[in-house]
């Protein structure tokens, strides 16, 4: 019996989900045809604390832009940012429940 890889997109609820389940305020771009190239794809929010998360399947690759946001943030004192996979559910709960 094989197991089906979880797509992007079904990861992505699955985390909105939770944050949202665990009291955290949620933006997600639904449409990024008009927003800048590579900005992560979640943004949580639970005072005082401030997550930028880009979402990747099992082997999807970061773009230069999306190194080059992260990056920058990082830089940003109390953000907290993450490159989240589907085997990291486990440790996501942890980060949010925190």
């Amino acid at each position: 019996m094989s197991v089906l890889p979880v797509t992007e997109k079904h990861f992505s609820q699955q985390v909105v989900d939770l944050a949202k389940m665990l009291g955290w305020r949620v933006y997600r771009t639904w449409l990024s045809l008009r927003s800048p190239k590579g900005f992560p794809d979640l943004v949580l929010l639970r005072p005082p604390r401030l997550v930028c998360t880009e979402l990747k399947s099992e082997i999807g690759k970061l773009t230069p832009d999306q190194e080059a946001w992260l990056a920058d943030l990082r830089l940003v004192p109390g953000v907290e940012v993450f490159v989240w996979r589907p085997h990291d559910i486990e440790e996501i709960a942890r980060v949010l429940r925190g």
